[in-house]
């Protein structure tokens, strides 16, 4: 059971509290972009360096690695000594990091200064949802949610246009640039505007628990290695799966018996995070199948070209982008948990849409099944977000933020690897040579599955947000 603590920015002024979002919203576009903006600089990258694909493909996984790996523990470093200290120390090794991939020499120094990036950016990921508590009034906490998730949105769809355009102009440097000048930006409206860390109060949250984090990297990195490293044989991946599964077992072991744990396993008790973060994985799962088989679908089976897939494939974002700021009004209007049911629903209905849609109308029926599902994600996030951070203690706010930037993360990596297997098995073909049939089947079993995966969803949200708090 989670203790209620006394809303902390319930006097703040509105001119503060605009600027406190400002902040957190800029840190969290910057992370996005990070991204987005990355992906598209590979060939470039390749071209520079004269490397092949499978090896370039690190400069983004690096960075999402350590995103995964480290969302949890920089979430309880925060507990620990304070949340704005530790999004602005991220916010600066991010910016540091960046200024490190503007000028590496070579693609080794490239992926080891964009894996240090992804340290700042586990804590700008798992900090700013955590920030929002204390930076606006406990009305305004949907509101703020869709903010954010409108800036993630914004990112994800700025990124490949920007990037683009910065790397005809200026060259893949320019996009690293940005994120300098960003990130400054971003650390001195976040230490001149939110609200000082309040000491916490309990001698226990002066320990960090260092074994329990070092196994659990470990064991992320094994599963999240397991399911994205393409290039890795059957017996390597069947190691990594073991090595993560022993991993979790023996940070159980540990957690257990630690004196301050990393995650308190009782919190698990509370039905509202249980439940907060096997959705929140089973929809980024869900949501990852858009961008793994939509361009496969698009261009294999309704025949379009390059330019046209990237303008269809930029609809999720977009309508992501302008349904965030509202999904998080209508969450304060109607409250979080029968919100976040109703965004299940919406991306279930969406998600069925996807199966049967595109195969009558092609693409103007793919398109109006995204602008189903989309804003149903947007409805689900700031609700979910807000149902389990609402009523966190606040030496447990970090922690918390950094559970559902895990399952998140988790979420996308999971959904990369099953749906994809999904995706294969319906189109009864290697993906790369199968006819547009095929992939069509491909496409209708991935997402009639992932319309199950969203009614799972429905079921696990409806029981964990069941009852009072």
């Amino acid at each position: 059971m989670n203790i209620r603590t006394a809303d902390p920015a319930a006097t703040t002024s509105p001119g503060a509290t605009r600027w406190a979002l400002a902040s957190l919203a800029l840190a969290m576009l910057m992370s996005s972009l990070s991204i987005s903006s990355a992906n598209v600089a590979l060939p470039t990258i390749a071209h520079a360096f004269a490397a092949p694909f499978g090896t370039v493909q690190w400069v983004v996984l690096a960075y999402l690695l350590a995103v995964t790996v480290f969302s949890v523990g920089a979430g309880r470093l925060a507990d620990i000594v304070g949340p704005r200290r530790v999004l602005v120390v991220g916010i600066l090794v991010f910016t540091a990091a960046s200024v490190v991939c503007a000028a590496a020499p070579d693609l080794l120094v490239l992926v080891i200064a964009r894996g240090i990036q992804g340290l700042g950016g586990a804590a700008v990921l798992a900090l700013t949802v955590a920030m929002v508590r204390a930076a606006v009034p406990s009305h305004r906490t949907g509101s703020a949610m869709g903010l954010l998730g409108t800036m993630s949105a914004v990112g994800t769809a700025l990124g490949p246009s920007l990037g683009g355009a910065l790397i005809a102009g200026a060259g893949w440097r320019s996009i690293f640039l940005v994120m300098v000048v960003m990130g400054i930006t971003a650390a001195a409206l976040a230490l001149r505007h939110l609200p000082g860390d309040r000491q916490a109060g309990r001698p226990e949250l002066r320990a960090f628990d260092i074994a329990g984090t070092l196994v659990l990297t470990l064991a992320l990195g094994a599963y999240a290695l397991a399911t994205t490293a393409g290039e890795t044989t059957g017996a390597g991946t069947a190691v990594l799966v073991v090595a993560a599964i022993a991993g979790i077992l023996l940070f159980l072991h540990i957690e257990a018996r630690a004196a301050a744990p990393l995650i308190d396993l009782n919190a698990f008790a509370d039905r509202f995070l249980r439940s907060g973060l096997v959705t929140n994985l089973l929809v980024a799962s869900v949501m990852m199948a858009t961008f793994l088989v939509g361009p496969f679908y698009l261009s294999r089976s309704l025949g379009l070209g390059e330019a046209m897939v990237g303008l269809v494939m930029s609809v999720g974002p977009v309508v992501s982008a302008l349904t965030g700021i509202p999904a998080g009004r209508i969450v304060d209007r109607f409250g979080a948990p029968r919100v976040a049911v109703f965004g299940l629903v919406e991306m279930a209905i969406g998600a069925l849409l996807l199966a049967l849609l595109p195969g009558i109308a092609g693409v103007a029926g793919y398109v109006a099944a995204l602008a189903v599902l989309t804003p149903g994600y947007q409805l689900f996030l700031a609700a979910n977000n807000t149902a389990v951070m609402t009523g966190v203690a606040d030496d447990r706010r970090g922690v918390v933020s950094g559970m559902l930037s895990l399952s998140r993360n988790l979420g996308f990596i999971t959904g990369a690897s099953v749906m994809g297997a999904v995706f294969a098995f319906g189109a009864a073909a290697p993906v790369a040579t199968a006819s547009g049939a095929a992939v069509a089947a491909g496409m209708r079993l991935t997402f009639l599955v992932a319309a199950g995966l969203m009614v799972l969803a429905v079921v696990l949200a409806r029981r964990g947000g069941s009852g009072d708090r």
